[in-house]
């Protein structure tokens, strides 16, 4: 499962890494939203978003080409490693059908 991680603290990167491994995750991470993000994300089963750590130009963009490729997102404000655990788990929970609003924080973006 492919999963890209929007924000987030640079120096947590390795721990995110860690964790999305853990939960059998390939994550891929982009602390600033560079060009053409709409390919980087193309082929993601799902979007997570910090928006603590970046601007609001960066989330809205990350955002529209989520949506554009029809990829779920999912925002928290928090940046933690627990945080992308949570978001994680959801993800997962998304993708194997089961009902992720009642055990989890998460809920994807439409």
């Amino acid at each position: 499962m492919s999963v890209v991680l929007i924000g987030g603290m640079t120096r947590l990167e390795s721990n995110y890494i860690r964790e999305a491994k853990e939960c059998g995750v390939d994550l891929c991470i982009f602390n600033e939203i560079r060009n053409n993000i709409e390919a980087k994300i193309k082929y993601a089963e799902a979007v997570i978003i910090f928006t603590n750590k970046i601007s609001h130009k960066a989330k809205h963009n990350a955002f529209a080409a989520a949506k554009k490729q029809g990829v779920p997102v999912f925002m928290h404000h928090a940046c933690g490693v627990c945080t992308l655990r949570e978001c994680l788990n959801c993800v997962k929970m998304l993708k194997y059908g089961s009902d992720h609003t009642k055990s989890c924080g998460c809920n994807p973006l439409e």
